[in-house]
């Protein structure tokens, strides 16, 4: 455990050191899913596209349930500050008995994958395509689930090393597995799009057992496994009432962006392809700015269970300042260069590539400005998640993203006719009333930290 912060420069300190695996760990999760959307590109533009609507479908179905995991960490955090190691045990159970239930749940609308995506106006080829995909990762939402409540007990308590790690070993295995599945090399069969499906359910089952061993050898003493089977009523509540406003506000985000794929999918096949690279780009430097929320969250937490107000405002404010600095600097790299990065997605000898290049860089150039309010938005959600305080912020994510950034995305992309790149800058100006709720949510009311705040 880090010691207590007190200046500014000591909080940062202990960002970076808390955030950095974190961050590391992020990328090397999200490497995963641009290996897919690279090789698949290599492969075949439809697959490219089949893979990003199933992706997005997958996704913002995941991410839902991901509150329940979520959950765990600024609860942890708060007993683990306090010394109650019993608490951190109940949490955590309930938290993956949450995960396990819901991932049952969920995975049983995928069956009929191609025609929910032909009856939302998806190209039929690309909806029997990702059929075929998602056929395979529904098998991977459990075990997903669990992986991302182990990462966030792990988090709570520091162990970020081993996150690291884990996912470094299964990204680079993910490679393999996609050189070895997709192409058909090394004597394997080449299944295309269905060998990628089954790279990222193979690397996540191993994720699974590695995080199991790691807690199970090092942590002994929360004794995690240890009578599984029996329930805790008061904690499941608790973490229920935590957990489903995380996964509600992250649904909010998620289906702001899956909706935006199947509005530019209306536009066509190219347009959504393109959409799917930029994306891949604006999403790879988002999770640099989700390892910031992830260590500002435990902070907080750790901040709350002291009951320390200047620490929380002080690390709350040093978090926000360490994030704006990235996103001015990624957001200038976007505008120099994005048609270089759009080009390392597409084949050389694709005959789209000169339409995918053109509108792919338009796109880039918009994901540049919504760098800084993206990032801002998803720290202030941080912060505010480890103070516990998760039902408002998800209704002013709700509005934000829905009843302004949507209808403005539709409004400019197809009655006013800028087609993709009006779409974006709809998503720009939800996000940017997003940051601008959230924190002032955070610094007008949570950042206060007082008995009736917290019975509230």
């Amino acid at each position: 455990m880090q010691p207590v912060a007190q200046t500014y420069q000591d909080h940062s300190r202990a960002i970076w050191k808390l955030g950095m695996p974190l961050i590391l760990s992020n990328l090397a999760q999200f490497a995963i899913h641009i290996t897919d959307t690279v090789m698949l590109g290599w492969y075949d533009v439809t697959a490219l596209a089949a893979s990003t609507i199933a992706g997005t479908l997958f996704f913002v179905i995941f991410i839902v349930g991901a509150g329940f995991a979520q959950a765990v960490t600024p609860l942890v955090a708060s007993a683990a500050e306090q010394g109650d190691e019993v608490q951190v045990r109940r949490v955590t159970r309930m938290g993956l008995w949450l995960s396990i239930f819901y991932g049952f749940i969920v995975t049983i609308p995928f069956f009929w994958a191609e025609d929910i995506l032909i009856a939302i106006g998806q190209d039929a080829e690309v909806s029997r395509l990702a059929h075929i995909y998602l056929q395979i990762v529904i098998w991977q939402m459990i075990p997903a689930l669990i992986v991302m409540t182990f990462k966030s007990f792990l988090a709570a308590l520091e162990h970020t090393a081993i996150i690291l790690w884990a996912t470094i070993g299964t990204a680079v295995l993910n490679v393999f597995i996609n050189y070895a599945l997709i192409f058909g090399n090394w004597g394997m069969p080449e299944l295309g799009i269905m060998g990628a499906a089954i790279a990222s359910l193979s690397v996540t089952l191993i994720t699974v057992l590695l995080l199991m061993i790691y807690i199970l050898r090092v942590l002994p003493q929360f004794e995690l496994f240890k009578n599984f089977w029996r329930s805790d009523g008061t904690i499941l509540r608790r973490v229920f009432m935590l957990g489903w406003p995380i996964g509600a506000t992250s649904l909010a985000e998620g289906g702001l962006f899956s909706a935006s794929a199947i509005m530019v999918g209306w536009i066509g096949p190219i347009e959504l392809a393109a959409h799917g690279i930029a994306i891949q780009l604006a999403s790879l430097t988002f999770m640099v700015h989700i390892g910031f929320s992830q260590a500002a969250t435990v902070r907080a937490g750790r901040a709350l269970g002291r009951r320390d107000e200047l620490s929380l405002r002080r690390g709350g404010m040093t978090a926000i300042g360490m994030s704006a600095i990235y996103a001015v600097i990624t957001s200038l790299i976007f505008l120099a260069m994005p048609e270089f990065l759009v080009s390392l997605f597409i084949d050389p000898n694709e005959p789209e590539r000169a339409n995918l290049l053109r509108i792919g860089a338009s796109l880039v150039m918009v994901a540049a400005l919504f760098q800084l309010v993206d990032g801002l938005q998803v720290l202030a959600l941080g912060l505010l998640r480890g103070v516990q305080d998760t039902a408002v912020p998800m209704v002013m994510a709700a509005i934000s993203y829905w009843v302004i950034g949507l209808p403005v995305s539709y409004l400019l992309a197809f009655t006013l006719g800028f087609g993709a790149v009006g779409l974006w800058l709809g998503l720009v100006i939800g996000l940017a009333i997003a940051a601008a709720l959230l924190l002032w949510r955070f610094w007008g009311r949570s950042v206060k930290i007082a008995p009736q705040v917290l019975a509230e």
